[in-house]
């Protein structure tokens, strides 16, 4: 019996105006190389960094969220190894005293969350390596876990709730397909109780898939090696998303290697004297976080835990839900229903336009149709493509719902002609009623629906089928 043991490095890029310790802007979407750039931030001699104040409040956020530790001393240092992609030579981040100790996501504990500036970025082609600068000294958040991590599972939910957290806290947009997030995982085995196995970095996972699948690959393939008699090695491994499968890339180092030593250049931090910095300030900023707003949807609403989970899931989609639910005049029964039409027929919508843009569509014209849906004056056919033309064009659902003729059809008298023509033609299925066979009304139903084009009202056709087949003996 082997037991895993996984802890993750998760790193995100913060949303600041500057750069971490210069004024270059921050512009993940500048897409013309080495435009954000200055003699700090490329490291030209005598020049002085500035530690970016809004930066650390983010990082204190972070850690107010998930009830961590503030530090009151705090510093940088400096952590020396060379790349192309780091300009100095060294990289400024925190070791010895990071600005958050301690708290907890998701059921996983947290080791420490700490600043640092990002690299550069490499470009491989044509046989050429280049470098975009765009990105050095980019404000770059790590946040540690403690190795309490078991399986994939865990460390992909983990990973996916931060994201959201980042993402509500304004800290950051946490894009890993724009290198925004990434996530490595370090990864053991071992068959006795209390001793831990060889660690296994696998480096730059940019997808959650990829993290859940490169962890159990990797539980995987220690196993193997394990039980053929091999040894694992500390390394570090990427991985190959054809292959499914890590490889090596380099023998791992340890801290001592990187020769770390208090940064020179920058002042220490004493949280305590600034009061911008105080846990209560901090604390007061914070918004509703994401487990908060899931359990006031469960309990406020009666919302099952799966639709609290995906309104939850994106911050736009929930801000959407809550202007729907006050323009709803918060009633239980027509929350429901709208909870319904999200989940289900708009993100339907959503997928096939490829976005989801619900801050272009109005939660008042949306909560109006909810209403015309209650009251049976749209069907379901009818909403739909109600539903669909509202978020493709705009406009007010009741005028595009007479405008397409999709009001639902409750005229008594109009409903009545076109029972009596269904029943003529559909004699078979009348006898098959009165027979017993009750999967004939079902179909005579369907028959006078399409015969209204869907616009007619279901309950009264019902009833009018079975006064008719009554009437007719």
């Amino acid at each position: 019996m082997y037991l895993p043991t996984i802890g993750l490095e998760i790193h995100a890029e913060l949303k600041t105006r500057t750069k971490m310790f210069c004024t270059s802007a921050n512009d993940p979407d500048e897409t013309r190389p080495n435009v954000n750039i200055c003699p700090v931030c490329m490291a030209h001699p005598g020049t002085l960094p500035v530690i970016n104040h809004d930066a650390v409040r983010h990082i204190l956020r972070i850690g107010s969220a998930i009830k961590a530790t503030f530090a009151n001393f705090s510093e940088f240092d400096r952590k020396s190894y060379f790349y192309p992609d780091i300009p100095k030579g060294y990289q400024i981040s925190q070791y010895m005293h990071p600005l958050v100790t301690g708290g907890e996501l998701s059921g996983v504990a947290i080791t420490r969350v700490h600043l640092e500036e990002d690299t550069a970025r490499s470009i491989h082609k044509a046989g050429k390596s280049l470098i975009d600068f765009n990105r050095a000294g980019i404000p770059l958040m790590e946040l540690v876990t403690e190795p309490v991590i078991r399986d994939a599972e865990t460390a992909g939910r983990f990973a996916r709730e931060l994201q959201l957290l980042l993402r509500t806290l304004c800290a950051s947009e946490a894009n890993l397909e724009k290198g925004e997030m990434r996530i490595e995982a370090n990864i053991s085995v071992s068959n006795k109780e209390g001793f831990l196995g060889t660690k296994v970095e696998v480096k730059n996972l940019n997808s959650f898939r990829s993290v859940e699948r490169a962890i159990a690959f990797e539980i995987d393939r220690q196993i193997a090696l394990i039980e053929e008699g091999g040894k694992v090695v500390q390394e570090t491994r990427g991985w190959d998303e054809v292959r499914q499968a890590t490889f090596h890339q380099r023998f791992k180092e340890g801290s001592a290697d990187y020769r770390y030593f208090p940064e020179p250049d920058l002042p220490k931090l004493l949280l305590s004297e600034k009061e911008e910095f105080s846990p209560e300030i901090i604390q007061a900023s914070l918004p509703e976080l994401p487990w908060e707003r899931r359990a006031r949807y469960i309990h406020t609403y009666s919302l099952q835990e799966s639709d609290a989970m995906y309104l939850c899931a994106d911050p736009e989609r929930a801000m959407f839900f809550d202007a729907v639910v006050a323009a709803l005049g918060e009633n239980t029964k027509l929350v429901l229903l709208a909870t319904n039409y999200i989940v289900s027929d708009l993100a339907g919508i959503y997928a096939k336009r490829g976005n989801e843009g619900y801050a272009a569509l109005n939660p008042k014209a949306f909560a109006r149709l909810i209403r015309l849906i209650s009251t049976g004056d749209l069907s379901s056919r009818g909403a739909k493509d109600t539903l669909r033309i509202l978020v493709e064009h705009g406009g007010d659902p009741e005028a595009i719902a007479k405008e397409h003729g999709l009001t639902q059809m409750r005229d008594t008298e109009t409903l009545q002609r076109i029972v009596e023509g269904v029943l003529v033609k559909e004699v078979k299925a009348v006898n098959e009623y009165r027979a017993g066979k009750e999967t004939a009304l079902q179909y005579l139903l369907g028959r006078s629906i399409k015969a209204t084009n869907g616009a007619g009202d279901p309950a009264i056709l019902r009833d009018l089928i079975l006064k008719e087949i009554n009437r007719i003996g």
